[in-house]
């Protein structure tokens, strides 16, 4: 039989008991509506790996360093994570001058300190503004000024037109692709759920939204043979199927590639809008990087461009193009700034589209703000041109000689192989693992690569993401890093890497 405290546990929740003045008191105390039992399960099924339990551990390092532990290296070289600023890299002078005029219009407006070009582009962006402040809500889409600015870009750069009207601003590229995949969710379970194409392997935002919205990843893999390109073969083969068990809906494209580093050849993008075509999919191209391109005879080309030039035929495609301020040379990753240009959507799911936008009332208008310095630069003619090149070409400069220095390194040690990086930037290298380090790994009851940069965290204070926190062959094994830290600094990582790597084959040769 139950005890009185058991039976007032059923009626009341948690009880407390407690004495005064020689009485017995009951205490009611309220049990936690949530626990992980019971909250939104798809939320507990996400998985974001480029802050994971090495990135947790490589900040528990840091403080044991600062507390004066003894280790065999002096710091933590982060190369997890594509966070420009983080590592070291300068702002570019002229976007934080415009972002601070904005800030600031009336001290800085009229100070002699800051130039002309910079105070035009602040007041274009503030006249656009309620109150002509950036403190104000936007437009759901975002600032009027600033959606014709990143048209005028993107003309510009495609040589096509762009409807302003096709644009929004968002909190980030990664807010606008979940807005978008949101749009193309069935709201139906098992069988009837949502199909998403995503590259293997793939940035973790993907697969992290994938399921959070309880749709069914089609993975496909990229070819790493032949420099990380999508095969169409492939591309049939993963959608054929996916068919029995979800509704292919989308294709996700990451072009210049992360974690791969690759960018597509005009005639792969054609072969994969065919492919969209033919199996009526939605593409997604995300094109964050688009600045990122480095390797000889290598070149971006947006999939807008193509589409739209591949003939009229095509010209019903629905497609979403993503660009951020937080990569290319600008590196403004605590901006949160980005756009989504999506055409050839149906007037009626447009209205649907800018419904679920204004829920949110509109994303931060001082990353609007940085998005616009992106696409409006200064011209030739202007006084702030000559820094704004140079800035912009150190930047690329760096990157470019990085990049190759990441290849070269990656390459030349035993068991390892890396595809030239042409762009974006990260390298994604293969390890041909020693059966002994298997072995190992399975006793320890994790993935090689995993005990891999453990072992590096620990050895040598680099922080790298294991591949299998991307997606890959099974059977295979690597690790995403970026090429971020400056180039002396970057050359220590490498040698520090070399040393671990040399010391990893020997144990386990």
């Amino acid at each position: 039989m139950r005890s009185a405290r058991q039976r007032l546990h059923t009626i009341c929740g948690h009880v407390k008991w407690s004495k005064e003045h020689g009485r017995v008191n009951l205490v009611q105390t309220r049990s936690k509506v949530l626990s992980t039992d019971n909250i939104n399960p798809f939320v507990k099924n996400m998985e974001y790996a480029v802050r994971g339990p090495i990135v947790i551990r490589a900040a528990e390092i840091e403080q044991e360093l600062k507390a004066g532990k003894s280790k065999p290296f002096s710091d933590v070289i982060r190369a997890n994570i594509g966070d420009c600023h983080a590592t070291g890299q300068k702002p570019l002078t002229f976007l934080r001058q415009v972002v601070a005029i904005c800030t600031d219009p009336d001290r800085l407006m009229d100070d002699p300190k800051y130039p002309a070009d910079a105070k035009s582009r602040a007041k274009r962006i503030l006249s656009g503004c309620g109150g002509q402040s950036i403190g104000a809500y936007s437009d759901s889409s975002g600032v009027r000024v600033i959606r014709e600015d990143i048209a005028a870009y993107i003309t510009n750069r495609d040589g096509h037109p762009c409807n302003p009207d096709n644009i929004f601003l968002c909190t980030g590229a990664s807010d606008g692709i979940k807005t978008i995949m949101k749009l193309c969710m069935t709201g139906e379970g098992g069988n009837k759920r949502a199909g998403v194409m995503i590259p293997i392997p793939q940035y973790p935002l993907y697969t992290a939204t994938i399921a959070e919205y309880n749709a069914c990843p089609i993975n496909y893999y990229l070819n790493e043979d032949n420099n990380w390109s999508l095969d169409i073969p492939e591309l049939k083969r993963s959608i054929q199927e996916a068919r029995s068990h979800c509704v292919p809906r989308v294709l996700c494209v990451i072009n210049p590639g992360n974690p791969t580093g690759q960018v597509l050849s005009r005639e792969n993008i054609e072969n994969v809008i065919q492919f969209a075509k033919e199996e009526n999919l939605i593409l997604m191209a995300d094109e964050v990087y688009q600045h990122n391109v480095y390797a000889k005879g290598s070149a971006f080309h947006s999939f807008k461009k193509v589409l739209t030039e591949m003939g009229p035929e095509y010209q019903d495609i629905e497609l979403a193009s993503f660009m951020s301020t937080s990569k290319g040379y600008m590196g403004e990753c605590g901006f949160r700034g980005g756009y989504c240009e999506a055409i050839n959507l149906d007037p009626d799911v447009k209205v649907q589209l800018l419904k679920s936008i204004s829920a949110k009332l509109c994303s931060s208008v001082s990353g609007q703000a940085a998005m616009d310095v992106v696409v409006n630069p200064p011209t030739s003619s202007e006084p702030s041109y000559p820094l704004f090149l140079k800035e912009k070409e150190q930047v690329l400069g760096d990157l470019k000689e990085k990049a190759k220095m990441v290849t070269e390194t990656f390459n030349s040690m035993d068991r390892m192989s890396c595809n030239v990086v042409q762009g974006a930037m990260y390298a994604f290298p293969q390890i041909n693992m020693p059966p002994a380090a298997l072995e190992e790994a399975k006793k320890r009851g994790v993935p090689a690569d995993v005990m891999y940069c453990f072992e590096l965290l620990e050895k040598t204070g680099i922080c790298v993401v294991p591949g299998s926190g991307f997606g890959q062959r099974p059977g295979t094994y690597h690790f995403r890093t970026t090429i971020l830290p400056p180039v002396e600094k970057l050359k220590e990582m490498l040698e520090r890497f070399r040393t671990f790597h040399e010391q990893f084959l020997s144990t386990y040769k």
